[in-house]
């Protein structure tokens, strides 16, 4: 080309590109493929409404609202009979539903029972983007508030600001208790890296958590460490106990998708994995790539979530985690019907009057076995995020529970 027609071409084309920057329509990056330039402008500090985002990050945005198509909202009790049995007493044997995406939070937590309610303003915590803004609003009153006094105020489900910041679309943590457990444990927040983050946002919600007497806070009882072993361990020097069940009389602690906690140590974090990584996993939307924020089961987008770590072929992987999910299925239901024989046994001991000492260890041991076996059955993924894990925790369940019943019926017999 000769130099005068390169300058008649950049005379034609620099204007043009000036307008696209300017007007934020595209720009070509290195690889010389088309990219579109989002609007100019700045996200409010504290913007609780994803919507506001939007306009700033339009493809995040349609990949966040494909979440409205995860409607569906069984119950936890269907082919898991006893776990009705296993909750006597507590909230949650009235109601206990599968989640549906975090659009529906604020929905669904409003359609709960009344049971499952009297947490208080604590119920929302994990639902809505606008809780750091209520907390700091109410501060330590907060937690003390009633479902229904601060349910009102909340119209916004989880999204954007609760894992961004506004200004620099950095992860943050938005939530006190996680951040105080990490203190607890000698965590620099300041120091966290980007890739744990990606798993630590995800940790604010899916973990399991206790209301301390009094002042109802939400407490990350990690001091010990994350195991099902470490946890009971910490309730039981601290001789708590949630509710005491209807026909066992057991005092018992209760588990809460404790996603985070079984995840840890499993192969895919000790690899370096995050959750994020097989659950947001990088996914080309025209000529974007974008992590995608449509939260669902890798199964569902296995192309991205996994193969690009395993080379056996999609058949392969999907047939892996159909043989681990059936083997924990099958085991679960055996240590759920064992500590329902457990529960069933302390009954009759209890209605027939019998040695004291007994009955207590028998009571405790029906209290582990219950502790191990619903840690698995509340956590997503029927024990895909750490199967080694999963079924340890079943079978200390089984050989708990079987104890237990044994106990009492020596008991009887004496």
């Amino acid at each position: 080309m000769t130099p005068d027609k390169i300058k008649k071409l950049l005379m034609f084309l620099v204007p043009i590109a000036i307008i696209c920057i300017a007007a934020g329509i595209f720009l070509f990056d290195r690889n010389n493929e088309l990219t579109t330039v989002g609007p100019q402008g700045e996200i409010a500090q504290g913007e609780t409404d994803s919507a506001k985002w939007a306009a700033f990050y339009p493809v995040h945005w349609d990949s966040y609202q494909t979440n409205l198509e995860n409607d569906a909202k069984p119950s936890h009790f269907e082919g898991r009979e006893y776990l009705q049995t296993i909750y006597a007493g507590f909230g949650f044997a009235k109601e206990y539903n599968e989640p549906r995406s975090h659009l529906y939070t604020i929905e669904d937590v409003k359609a709960i029972d009344p049971a499952r309610k009297k947490a208080g303003a604590s119920c929302i915590t994990c639902k809505s983007t606008q809780v750091p803004a209520l907390m700091e609003k109410y501060g330590a009153d907060y937690y003390l508030m009633s479902f229904d006094e601060i349910i009102g105020e909340v119209t916004e489900p989880i999204g954007c600001l609760d894992c961004h910041d506004p200004q620099t679309m950095e992860l943050r943590l938005s939530r006190p208790a996680l951040i105080e457990a990490l203190e607890r444990q000698g965590r620099d927040i300041d120091k966290i890296t980007t890739q744990e983050m990606r798993s630590l946002v995800c940790a604010q919600c899916h973990v399991t958590y206790y209301f301390e007497p009094g002042s109802k806070e939400i407490v990350f009882p990690w001091d010990k460490g994350t195991t099902a072993e470490q946890i009971l361990a910490y309730y039981d020097e601290e001789d708590f106990s949630e509710w005491t069940h209807a026909d066992a009389g057991t005092g018992l602690v209760k588990p809460r998708h404790a996603e985070y906690e079984t995840f840890m140590g499993s192969t895919h974090q000790t690899a370096g994995l995050s959750c994020a990584d097989c659950h947001m996993p990088y996914t080309k939307i025209g000529n974007k790539k974008i992590s995608s924020h449509e939260w669902q089961s890798p199964l569902n987008n296995i192309e991205e979530s996994c193969t690009t770590c395993h080379r056996n072929g999609t058949q392969w992987l999907k047939g892996r985690v159909e043989t681990i999910q059936n083997q924990v299925k099958t085991t679960q239901d055996m240590a759920g019907w064992a500590v329902v024989e457990a529960i069933n046994e302390l009954k009759l001991s209890r209605e027939a009057g019998v040695d004291e000492a007994k009955l207590q260890e028998a009571m405790k041991l029906h209290r582990k076995a219950q502790w191990y076996l619903d840690f698995v059955a509340v956590t997503n993924g029927y024990g895909f995020h750490n199967p080694t894990e999963t079924l340890t925790n079943l079978a200390v369940a089984i050989e708990s529970a079987h104890q237990s019943a044994e106990l009492s019926r020596e008991a009887r017999l004496k």
